[in-house]
């Protein structure tokens, strides 16, 4: 049984060597294969010096050295840091120096756009240019610069050092809605257990051919890999380009299972789906915000023999809960319960438990619950706290999430999403989930594109906002009020709606900016506002 991470490859190749465990374009490979490819790397990266813990930082869209060398840093006993390849040069160089990279991976062109700033990132002594074939060179900022054929032909006989499943495995760096990126550290027996729990209720299997369009960056993204290893599966790497290639990828390949967030579900619902995909499309599955109503009803309605998988995670411990594809039309608004190997508790900001449908902050206890974050012990010790109830007399507490989002549980004990701490919108004495908003906005059939937000205003404390894309030429803004009041009671219908006839801002892992949409209509309501 793998107990790190990188032994779900190697168990998978001495089980089934020629099973396809990667797909990149034309190239596959089997896991006999993907074992050589890792073990080479894990060779080239203890032959540069790599020690015990060592960050190794991977920028580079998904491709096959992508995933060599993310497992091949975790065999060699480092971290693997994968930084987003949509982040501008500025934004790597800060998570480099952040944690302390040592080696990056990359390619040449993104290496030559950070050049000028490697000169701020002392610990970085080398990088390795995965399109590149020249031999080391050296440069003035770090050691030295080499391609991935010179790395993979290295070796001076170091073994790695002796790691257990409690090592940190790879730091993920969330998307800094608020301030500089936080980097989330987690062990071996945190992805492990994760994968092995969605694995669990997925019901992978080695015949599942899994489409990875996510960044590996991003929690949700990566336990595409994983959960596929896990499974003895197959993961097809492809970078998101428009809705359609998406389709057509998975009537290609036969894929039989597809993770999206919101915004991308969105589009790919207004699509025609293949025969050929009804047919092979097992499961889809849906995390990092609600999918609207009308979305989820297109898409099975496209899509009638997949069944739709809603869950809710956060990087600070992967996933929490999932809804079964069952239960959808008895509770289409529910989040689920929590997934094997996880209890979540909803409490009172004094930890006391909640009672059905009190609004409370959501805690997750468990093995995925992940070390904390990286250099950062103020806002670990914030989000990574004991679990309340737990006997006073235990001399070394259990930490859990304290997830900052607020939810309800109802008396079957299944959990609605309520909406963030922060994001929340507090308008005339009321706490508005912004969630409920934006799934009436949605179902007008009006918006392509929408946020609900609470807006600084004079009177109200804060106004609700729609942004909204519209979804067709025709848009009347006082129709969609309209529409709004006939559903939502008056302190939940927004006070303005502003249309931008462009996509709406999203992090790097494709969520809606809420922050920054906030900060652009800061001042639309000045202080003599009724």
């Amino acid at each position: 049984m793998a107990r790190l991470l990188h032994e779900l490859i190697l168990e998978q190749a001495e089980r089934r060597p020629d099973a396809i465990a990667i797909v990149h374009r034309q190239t596959t490979l089997d896991y006999a294969q993907l074992t050589d490819l890792m073990q080479m790397t894990a060779r080239g990266l203890l032959a540069l010096g790599l020690n015990r813990a060592d960050r190794v930082g991977v920028y580079l869209p998904k491709r096959l050295e992508t995933v060599a060398a993310l497992f091949g840093t975790a065999l060699a006993g480092g971290v693997f840091v994968p930084i987003n390849p949509l982040l501008k040069p500025a934004q790597v160089a800060y998570i480099l120096r952040d944690c302390n990279v040592r080696i990056l991976v990359t390619a040449r062109d993104r290496a030559e756009l950070l050049e000028p700033l490697l000169a701020d990132c002392p610990d970085l002594h080398s990088v390795v240019e995965v399109d590149h074939a020249a031999p080391p060179t050296l440069h003035a900022h770090h050691e030295q610069s080499l391609g991935w054929a010179s790395l993979l032909a290295m070796d001076n006989g170091r073994q790695q050092t002796r790691s257990i499943d409690c090592d940190m495995a790879a730091i993920l760096y969330t998307s800094g809605s608020t301030g500089k990126p936080k980097g989330v550290v987690l062990s071996h027996r945190n992805m492990l257990a994760g994968a092995c729990s969605v694995a669990e209720y997925l019901e992978n299997q080695p015949d599942d051919r899994l489409l990875a369009v996510l960044p590996f960056s991003f929690d949700y993204g990566l336990s595409q890999l994983t959960t596929a290893f896990v499974a003895g599966a197959r993961a097809v790497l492809m970078d998101y380009l428009l809705p359609r290639d998406v389709v057509n990828t998975v009537a290609r390949e036969g894929i039989t299972g597809l993770a999206a967030v919101p915004p991308m579900w969105v589009q790919l619902a207004t699509l025609e789906w293949p025969a050929a995909t009804v047919d092979s499309l097992r499961y889809l599955t849906n995390s990092g915000g609600a999918m609207p109503r009308t979305t989820l009803a297109a898409l099975r309605r496209a899509l009638p023999k997949t069944a739709p998988f809603l869950m809710y995670g956060l990087t600070e411990a992967f996933r929490s809960t999932y809804l079964p594809p069952a239960e959808i039309d008895h509770r289409p608004d529910s989040m689920g319960k929590a997934i094997p190997n996880v209890e979540i508790l909803v409490v009172r900001e004094d930890g006391t438990p909640c009672a059905p449908g009190e609004p409370g902050e959501l805690v997750h206890r468990g093995p995925l619950v992940g070390l904390g974050y990286w250099n950062d012990p103020v806002k670990t010790a914030e989000r990574y706290r004991p679990v309340p109830g737990q006997l006073p007399g235990l001399p070394l507490p259990e930490l859990a999430v304290w997830s900052g989002d607020t939810v309800r549980m109802d008396e079957d004990g299944f959990l609605y999403f309520m909406g963030r701490k922060d994001d929340l919108i507090k308008t005339s004495g009321y706490r508005v989930s912004p969630t409920e908003i934006e799934e009436v906005l949605y179902s007008s059939g009006q918006a392509a594109e929408a946020a609900a937000l609470g807006v600084p205003h004079p009177g109200l404390g804060q106004a609700v906002v729609a942004v909204i894309k519209p979804a067709r030429e025709d848009f009347n803004e006082n129709t969609l009020i309209a529409y709004c009041k006939q559903r939502l009671p008056n302190f939940m219908v927004p006070l303005q709606i502003v249309t931008r006839t462009t996509d709406l801002p999203r992090n790097p892992n494709g969520k809606i900016d809420r922050k920054h949409l906030v900060e652009e209509l800061r001042n639309l309501f000045p202080d003599n506002a009724p």
